[in-house]
């Protein structure tokens, strides 16, 4: 690519897209902050400094959504995968009892890019390669880049793909690396299951990366060992590389995936 591309595909992506896969709702209410503090797994108080990442899990420790966090005036906005907005909302309604707390959709729409934040928008908390975020009535009209290509070179799981609502375990998918998980701040739902997978167990499963070589099978394919064991399930995959959930026992030596060769990357 010439320089001239390059500041060409630099500006697109600066100006922002908008991402239609996303929805906005907000929490208001005099006891929005107390509420949600005894429910997800990250601590509000942080919201004090930016956006939070955190998830909802079952009583049981199981991820039901995972979410963005912003503090914007009298609200507090959830940035969810617009496939679990509609379960998160009726969820957390049902914990609200007598709690003054409010729960609507926004309004607002996801515009996401890369490069300097612009005004109004927000660093995206789980890792700087996920670029700045802006909610806003009006969408971006720039064009996106690969975000597949990127969360997949930064590890980052995506709702609905890696993370599945009543199976996933959050630790096993990298949540404390990704800043969504407090173990300092408290009660919330699914919290003594979690505690106990960080102090009493050795994780003997996870998210990896891995090297793909060959084409991809469909996501959530099983990856198997030389001699026909199943190792775990490849899912999100780009440029080569892609999201895997393993068995640790099992993710040495040769791993194939349909017609493809897998390798967990060094480190």
């Amino acid at each position: 690519m010439t320089d001239d591309a390059t500041r060409l595909s630099v500006a697109g992506t600066a100006a922002g897209a908008h991402d239609p896969t996303r929805r906005v709702l907000a929490v208001t209410g005099t006891d929005r902050e107390e509420f949600l503090q005894g429910l997800v797994t990250n601590d509000l108080r942080r919201l004090k400094a930016g956006p939070v990442y955190a998830a909802l899990l079952t009583p049981q420790g199981k991820y039901l959504a995972d979410f963005l966090l912003v503090a914007q005036g009298d609200a507090i906005l959830i940035d969810v995968h617009a496939d679990l907005a509609e379960a998160l909302a009726r969820r957390l309604a049902m914990y609200r009892l007598r709690a003054d707390v409010q729960i609507a959709d926004s309004g607002l729409a996801v515009t996401r890019g890369l490069g300097e934040v612009p005004p109004g928008a927000v660093a995206d908390p789980r890792d700087p390669r996920l670029g700045w975020r802006l909610y806003a009535a009006e969408p971006g009209t720039g064009e996106p880049p690969d975000w597949t290509a990127i969360r997949v070179a930064a590890a980052v799981p995506e709702s609905g793909i890696e993370l599945i609502p009543d199976d996933t375990y959050i630790l096993e998918a990298g949540f404390e690396r990704l800043n969504g998980v407090d173990f300092r701040k408290g009660c919330y739902v699914g919290q003594e299951v979690t505690a106990r997978m960080k102090h009493k167990t050795e994780l003997r499963k996870g998210l990896v990366s891995v090297r793909v070589e060959g084409t991809p099978p469909a996501p959530g394919s099983p990856i198997l060992t030389a001699d026909g064991r199943e190792a775990g399930r490849l899912f999100s995959c780009a440029g080569g590389r892609g999201l895997a959930h393993l068995r640790f026992d099992r993710a040495q030596g040769p791993l194939t995936a349909g017609d493809a060769v897998v390798e967990v990357e060094a480190g």
